[in-house]
């Protein structure tokens, strides 16, 4: 079954033509997408988390709002940087906003991507140990989340305080299928294998770290090729999921053609570095429906993740994006063979 999301990065600023201008705006109006798009009969609402921008940084209260206002769609996060994060706390933030959505949690974590802040997670308090990378303590950090929430002892019980029990004691609450739905937001093949092997479904990146000549949807569509073999491999028996991202701007009223009418600089791949590394963006689709769904149907990794999210321009605004989201819904998004979620 293919779905469909939105994907907001959440900016916001004081600047004309914002419709999010401050961090209150952009959050209750992404509480309000969620419900416009679980109202259209969109499958997913995510967002991106960012630290020391004007972005969304703290996902759990935003999501556990959206959980109170919906009772159907999807509510995931795409990614939560684990560098910065307490796995054990986090592990009580993410079972208990889970238990609030109904097991609707989607929740995507990795490295995270590159920021404003220069190694910003050390000013949360955490630095590699000698000889790890960020991408290593990120990892580390991602294994004792995901012990935590299936249930693993991790602190020793106080026998005067239990009655006598010595054992390891588990996070609480617990949210019993939660495991099941974490994603690691993956930007190259390698980290794609590791995912699978730790038995997570794939978030492919917006921007993979690697470049080899191909266009950016064949290199992703290896990658989910990668992925799939090593969770075979692994002896996984659940099926596991597979996203990808895409910007897409259906351009049908004189409104859509102001802002994202004969777009050029980013109508192709774009290839660059990134912290030395090589690296490959994706192209956004901008132009009519049709046109538009003829060219998904050509994205190798569009046909063949399960789910597409589709990352929204935020700072126009709720009306803006819920008729974004109505027009996908309506004249693009069935030529890639998904079907409106029935609400």
């Amino acid at each position: 079954m293919k779905r469909i999301g939105f994907l907001s990065f959440g900016h916001y600023q004081p600047v004309p033509g914002s419709k999010t201008r401050t961090a209150r705006d952009v959050l209750t109006q992404t509480i309000e997408l969620a419900v416009a798009a679980e109202e259209i009969g969109i499958d997913n609402a995510s967002v991106r988390v960012h630290h020391f921008a004007r972005q969304l940084a703290s996902p759990f209260p935003l999501l556990a709002a959206m959980a109170a206002r919906t009772s159907r769609i999807e509510l995931g996060t795409g990614v939560i940087d684990m560098r910065y994060e307490n796995p054990l706390y986090m592990a009580e933030e993410a079972a208990a906003t889970d238990l609030i959505s109904d097991s609707r949690l989607q929740l995507g974590v990795s490295r995270g991507s590159p920021e404003t802040a220069l190694a910003g997670y050390e000013s949360f308090g955490y630095v590699p140990a000698e000889g790890q990378t960020d991408a290593d303590m990120a990892r580390q950090h991602a294994g004792v989340f995901l012990r935590a929430i299936e249930g693993a002892g991790v602190a020793h019980a106080n026998p005067e305080m239990t009655g006598g029990q010595t054992g390891g004691l588990s996070i609480m609450p617990q949210s019993e299928t939660l495991r099941e739905r974490i994603w690691w937001g993956s930007g190259t093949r390698s980290t794609a294998k590791w995912a699978a092997e730790m038995g997570m479904n794939l978030q492919s990146s917006t921007l993979l770290t690697e470049d080899t000549g191909e266009s950016f949807g064949d290199l992703q569509a290896s990658q989910i090729e990668i992925y799939r073999d090593a969770w075979k491999a692994a002896g996984w028996e659940r099926e596991p999921r597979v996203s990808v991202s895409r910007s897409i701007l259906p351009i049908t009223t004189d409104i859509d053609r102001m802002y994202f009418g004969g777009r050029q600089d980013d109508a192709e791949d774009q290839v660059g570095y990134i912290g030395g590394e090589l690296a490959r963006f994706g192209k956004s689709y901008a132009g009519e429906p049709d046109e538009i769904a003829g060219a998904l149907v050509q994205d190798a990794a569009v046909m063949s993740a399960d789910t597409l999210l589709l990352t929204v321009p935020n700072q126009l605004g709720v009306d803006y994006n819920a008729r974004l989201l109505e027009t996908v819904a309506e004249h693009i998004a069935p030529a890639i063979g998904w079907s409106r979620a029935l609400v």
